[in-house]
């Protein structure tokens, strides 16, 4: 027990030496860098120069020296009180986070700049905990994982106060929402791979399929009036915001980024998110409006599987949408060129190479920065606004309106269709363009009335429609309205 005491005292008594001796030190070398720098007459500071090309609101040069003086004394106790003031919980208690300035170039116009405002630093915590809940329907729920995944870190990263992932020039979310989402580049490329992926059978097989797929795009022309009421209560959006408020309708995020780039760029970052938020929340959005506008009976109803189409018919179908796009509606080659583009090379079977990279290792890290690009712009100064509130309730009204268009327009064709030929009007639902979401939505609630009713290959021609039909009137609001800017 002695032995164990003396121990035990030699081994305090060494460890207070130890702290004596680095408190020295540093007290020491404290007062030589102090007294170093106050001797200094004037020290040369390192120059930084940035010269950063125009255009991206970045432009500064920093030139000249700086005089070194008391001011620039080591002092521990300052030491302690910036290490405190850089810590997370000071800055959300005790700072305003400012929202970083970005450029949009319109087709017309220069470069606008959006300066968002600031907000304070405690909504970051709200903005934090929305993304953690976007994870969690990701990986609890099993709600498009791949979509919400990123998209939920995103939030997370980018409302960190003090790490400015989302600032620019170097903030990484910056970097990549600038590069790609926040212009046509990661869009186009998600089109592509889209097209790759796609299998337009179910639709070349059933081609009246293609009405529902039309019919869901009530939704995006409806908003149009949705936006009418809104300026009613002081949220003035004129005529082009307006159009890229109502593509959000068919659950497309690339053709609602697209549309947003060449009507409304201001705005691209909120539409983005209610975008893809409604694509991601498909499965909880739909299935409600599905089964109040149905029947039991009319769910009920089985469908044949659609014949099976040959290869040639495959391989033309996208060079034939191709070219009644060009001769018909210019405005929406862009969308439809990239998509026959992926389907071609699919469906031709001569470069399975590319066909593959498409619809594998490319589509997944476009996802991937696509999503997490997205995620950036969910930042208390943006979302938690009058206008952008209204945004996100406008997409969702266009986005319940399409569901119900789809649904409404299969029971009506029903009245004019022989009694072995009806439609079970769940596929409707399925004419908004997230494919192949909507689809193994309609699929699940049909199968929920009844296990052995297989519509998922009947659910695809309108879903795959409804690609096709949003790009569409993006193409039609982009020639009404395009040149108004």
């Amino acid at each position: 027990m002695i032995d164990l005491n003396n121990n035990f005292k030699k081994k305090v008594f060494g460890v207070t030496l130890a702290i004596m001796a680095i408190a020295f030190v540093v007290s020491t070398g404290s007062k030589v860098l102090a007294q170093t720098a106050s001797d200094s007459t004037e020290v040369t500071a390192p120059v930084a120069a940035v010269e950063v090309e125009s255009g991206h609101g970045l432009n500064r040069v920093i030139k000249g020296t700086e005089k070194w003086g008391e001011e620039h004394n080591i002092d521990p106790l300052k030491f302690v009180q910036n290490i405190g003031k850089s810590t997370g919980i000071y800055q959300i208690l005790n700072q305003k986070r400012e929202a970083p300035k970005a450029e949009f170039k319109a087709p017309v116009e220069e470069a606008k700049e959006i300066d968002w405002g600031t907000a304070p630093g405690w909504q970051s915590l709200i903005m934090i905990a929305v993304g953690f809940l976007i994870v969690y329907l990701a990986v609890g729920k099993g709600f498009e994982p791949l979509l919400l995944i990123p998209i939920g870190f995103g939030t997370i990263l980018v409302n960190i106060v003090g790490a400015k992932m989302g600032d620019l020039p170097d903030g990484m979310l910056a970097i990549i929402y600038h590069a790609g989402v926040g212009n046509e580049f990661f869009p186009m490329l998600i089109f592509m791979g889209i097209g790759a992926m796609t299998d337009f059978g179910p639709l070349i097989a059933n081609p009246k399929t293609a009405i529902l797929g039309g019919a869901a795009q009530f939704g995006v022309f409806f908003t149009l009036f949705g936006v009418a009421v809104m300026n009613l209560f002081g949220l003035n959006y004129n005529i082009m915001q307006a159009c890229a408020i109502g593509i959000i309708g068919g659950a497309d995020g690339p053709t609602s980024i697209y549309v947003s780039g060449k009507l409304a760029p201001e705005l691209m970052g909120v539409i983005a998110v209610a975008a893809y938020s409604y694509m991601a929340l498909v499965p909880m959005i739909q299935p409600p409006i599905m089964k109040l506008l149905t029947s039991k009976k009319e769910r009920l109803i089985k469908m044949p599987n659609p014949r099976a189409v040959p290869k040639m018919e495959k391989v033309l179908f996208p060079l034939m949408l191709l070219i009644l796009t060009i001769l018909l509606l210019p405005p929406a080659a862009p969308l439809i060129g990239m998509l026959a583009f992926g389907n071609f090379v699919k469906e031709s079977g001569a470069a399975q190479r590319l066909s593959k990279t498409m619809e594998n290792e490319l589509m997944n890290i476009v996802s991937i920065v696509l999503s997490l690009g997205v995620g950036s712009q969910m930042t208390p100064e943006k979302i938690i606004k009058g206008e952008s509130v209204g945004i996100i309730v406008l997409g969702l009204i266009a986005f319940a309106v399409a569901t119900a268009g789809g649904l409404c327009m299969a029971k009506v064709m029903n009245l004019f269709l022989p009694k072995g030929k009806k439609i079970n009007p769940l596929i409707g639902s399925a004419g908004v363009s997230a494919v192949p979401m909507a689809a193994r939505v309609a699929n699940k609630v049909g199968q929920s009335e009844d296990p052995s009713n297989f519509l998922l290959m009947n659910a695809m021609g309108p879903n795959v429609s409804g690609v096709i039909g949003t790009a569409m009137a993006a193409g039609v609001f982009i020639a009404t309205y395009g040149g108004l800017r």
